[in-house]
């Protein structure tokens, strides 16, 4: 089938890096709000649902999936003064609805509905933060999947909005006083007209909140006019005597702490931690002992204890030691010390009294990931989810003392788990290197080579792609597909070194891992090039972008979602300057070399036969500006030489993902779903 695409007008564009000439064509697709750019992204949706409408088993898929989503799921309990607080979705609601109960067992009372405050359900519940006395909760709102949050307070008697509206936060949560008469956040200031969602972000400041005050009157507590890409992060330790400002850079693996004496009105910042020269994550404290998980001289991490009477590197102490396994986390609960740890992208859960000397491990039923374990130093219980790719998550309540866990709400799917199974392999990368990846099927698979598969991983950002339940992967599953998600360099699965193995100069190991992923996959008869497709987001958008260009002829179809695609300029909007730890500037010589060679908006060749695609995105997304998949699409489209597809599906009041309504959700994986379905053939 030959596609008439729309028309996208060439500019004259032409920027010089370092001597280079390099053209840039699509430069207009950069204003979001622009006429033109409005009529060239409903030109494409007519493109692209015009195909998507035309494929037959659209609609079966899309029923399915709704039956799939439609099961009763719960947010893990937040405990505040005898007061359990928890998210609940009756299945297909647009957005969670947060609840509270008086005791474990209480009678549920209706706290905040989202849904209620918008017609099409894109308004979001973000992070939320109940005071020590249960009796005020500040929230976030995002609209439309924007980063930019407008917080409020709540009063949890009466369920009613207070006065307090503060605007302007982004990447920032809240921490109450445990006077209970206010809280610690961080904003920037106002932007400019017409940069709401592509100005970049610069000069975070951090600021007390006074209850029932307004924003105006808020208390700066501390700034840095000389270092604009300085992000702060204010908490209190729970017994509310000092507050601890992380202070970090973009996304750099590596942060400062300074803390602030709250018993001392006029107290000074004191900078405890001032060298860029590890990650350092509090943790908790016992009065001036303040423990800190590390990856000083630890690539796999640990806990340290440093007193702040003797704040000296050399009195430093390790609390628990790095082991062979990533430790990903540390819990300060019911005087107990709780250590999550990934042994080859698996959960492993260690507790230890607080000298560092191991209780027990938590034991899980199988290979998983397990995610919580918050709670209060002084409180004896603790909630975490198990999950897996076939198990959905179930919500555990931890006894400290005794070391039992007990099923809190477990969710019931249309499904056959038993239908299924999971393994895990590993497979050698272009140079040698030994990369873990977990394969999903349904059981008695047949390894002729004929199975249609989809590739999915990410490969950067220190982030560990561990198993999760999804709707869409049962959908896959169900449809016969194999589903693969390895654990590429530059995610944090095995610590910093393999985070750094796939950062700047050596980001090309990421693409290699997965395009070795993908070969292995063929070698071992799992599937063919004209049965498998890729898939990833935000970075991983990156990746699938990057591993098309690189080998168009090893995939029948790519699916990358709001994509890093222009490799060159991303960092001139909103936080996108933050990623230049991991990836490296175009301002820099010798990198841009790196990345001009890789940028898959760059390394599109006319005249070459790509893979199926569909790119998508969202208008509103602020953290990768849309910008990204729209010069991509327009590029691959002049590009592209083949008969099969190259679509963008762009989605309207929509971000980067976070708050997405139930219903777009599944629209949007129903098309993703029909569209690999017609391009590998699925039966």
């Amino acid at each position: 089938m030959k596609f008439t695409y729309p028309e996208t007008a060439r500019g004259e564009q032409i920027d010089d890096y370092h001597g280079t000439k390099v053209a840039d064509p699509y430069r207009w697709l950069e204003e979001p709000d622009s006429d033109a750019t409005k009529a060239w992204v409903i030109a494409q949706n007519k493109l692209t649902f015009d195909y998507l409408e035309k494929i037959p088993q659209r609609k079966a898929i899309r029923a399915r999936l709704e039956e799939l989503w439609n099961f009763e799921r719960f947010g893990l309990p937040r405990v505040r003064h005898g007061k359990y607080f928890y998210t609940r979705n009756d299945g297909l609601q647009n957005q969670s609805v947060l609840y509270v109960t008086n005791g474990l067992h209480g009678e549920p009372r209706l706290l905040l509905d989202p849904n209620k405050l918008s017609a099409d359900g894109t308004v979001a519940l973000g992070d939320w933060v109940v005071s020590d006395d249960g009796r005020w909760m500040a929230y976030s709102l995002a609209a439309a999947g924007s980063d930019w949050n407008d917080w409020r307070v709540l009063n949890v008697e009466t369920s009613e909005n207070e006065i307090d509206h503060l605007k302007w936060v982004k990447f920032s949560g809240a921490s109450w006083t445990n006077d209970n008469a206010g809280f610690y956040y961080s904003r920037y200031d106002e932007p400019k007209p017409g940069e709401k969602y592509t100005g970049a972000n610069y000069y975070q400041k951090l600021y007390y909140h006074k209850l029932g005050t307004p924003q105006a009157a808020d208390q700066l507590v501390y700034e840095r006019p000389d270092e604009k890409e300085w992000g702060f992060s204010g908490d209190v330790t729970e017994d509310g005597k000092y507050l601890i400002i992380t202070v970090w850079r973009g996304t750099e693996q590596k942060n400062l702490v300074f803390y602030k004496d709250l018993t001392q009105p006029d107290a000074k910042v004191v900078e405890l931690i001032s060298e860029w020269d590890a990650k350092y994550y509090f943790v908790g404290n016992e009065g001036a002992k303040f423990w800190f998980t590390t990856d000083l001289g630890a690539p796999f991490k640990k806990l340290i204890a440093v007193d702040i009477t003797k704040p000296a590197r050399s009195e430093w102490k390790d609390v628990i030691p790095e082991s062979r396994d990533t430790l990903q986390g540390v819990g300060a609960v019911g005087g107990h010390l709780i250590a999550n740890y990934l042994h080859d992208a698996c959960s492993a859960v260690r507790i230890f009294d607080t000298s560092g000397k191991l209780i027990r491990d938590i034991d899980f039923p199988g290979l998983g990931s397990a995610g919580g374990f918050g709670g209060r130093f002084d409180q004896n219980e603790t909630f975490y989810t198990f999950t897996s790719y076939t198990v959905p998550g179930a919500i555990y309540r931890y006894d400290i003392r005794s070391g039992k866990s007990e099923i809190f709400r477990q969710p019931t799917v249309k499904f056959d788990e038993s239908a299924f199974e999971s393994k895990q392999v590993f497979y050698p990368s272009k140079d040698g290197t030994r990369v873990p990846m977990i394969l999903t099927y349904k059981k008695g698979i047949k390894l002729d080579g004929n199975n249609p598969t989809i590739l999915y991983a990410y490969g950067g950002f220190n982030v560990s792609l561990t198993p999760g339940f999804s709707v869409g992967v049962i959908e896959w599953l169900e449809l016969g597909g194999v589903y693969a998600v390895p654990n590429l360099r530059g995610g944090g699965e095995y610590g910093r070194a393999w985070h750094e193995g796939g950062m700047k100069d050596r980001k090309q190991n990421v693409f290699d891992d997965f395009i070795s992923a993908a070969q292995w996959l063929i070698d071992q008869k799992y599937t063919n090039p004209h049965k498998l497709a890729i898939r990833g987001g935000s970075n991983g958008g990156l990746l699938v972008g990057a591993a098309m260009t690189q080998r168009p002829d090893l995939f029948a179809a790519a699916v990358p979602a709001v994509g890093v695609m222009d490799m060159l300029r991303y960092h001139k909007f909103t936080i996108g300057w933050a990623w230049a730890p991991e990836y490296g500037s175009s301002d820099d010589a010798e990198l841009f070399k790196v990345l001009h060679a890789y940028s898959p908006l760059h390394n599109l060749k006319s005249g070459t036969k790509y893979p199926a695609t569909m790119v998508t995105t969202g208008d509103h997304d602020d953290r990768v500006v849309p910008a990204h998949s729209y010069k991509f699409a327009a590029a691959l489209q002049a590009a592209h030489a083949g008969t099969t597809p190259a679509l963008i599906r762009i989605e309207t009041r929509a971000g980067h993902g976070a708050g997405t309504p139930t219903s777009k959700l599944i629209d949007a994986s129903a098309d993703v779903f029909a569209f690999l379905v017609k391009e590998l053939g699925v039966k």
